[in-house]
């Protein structure tokens, strides 16, 4: 995705607040509750983020009601724009190790 692309992507209405609750692993409804944002909207919102590769998925547990939910987190730590030579935007992916780290956590708590 170019960089006018992400920048319209971060433009849109609730995409950067989304982002940023999703440091941890939600699902659209915690987003939805915690952003105040409508269910709709979010799950919109979350397709966007999903395209541009800035959420993913992270998991589908088990709910309660024991049916699948699927549950986000941001694939970015950072977005940095410039501005020299024209406009250039780079993304921070999350590190490997923490990415590490929550697998494994992921697996334990599932054992």
């Amino acid at each position: 995705m170019g960089s006018d692309d992400i920048i319209e992507v971060l433009g849109n209405k609730y995409n950067a607040e989304i982002l940023s609750a999703a440091s941890e692993p939600k699902s659209a409804q915690e987003l939805s509750n915690e952003l105040n944002v409508p269910i709709a909207t979010c799950y919109r919102r979350i397709n966007e983020l999903t395209d541009a590769e800035l959420l993913k998925l992270h998991d589908r547990p088990l709910s309660d009601e024991h049916r699948r939910i699927k549950v986000y987190r941001r694939n970015v730590q950072a977005v940095h724009l410039t501005f020299e030579n024209g406009l250039g935007v780079e993304l921070e992916e999350r590190s490997k190790v923490k990415n590490k780290l929550d697998e494994v956590w992921r697996t334990m708590s599932e054992s």
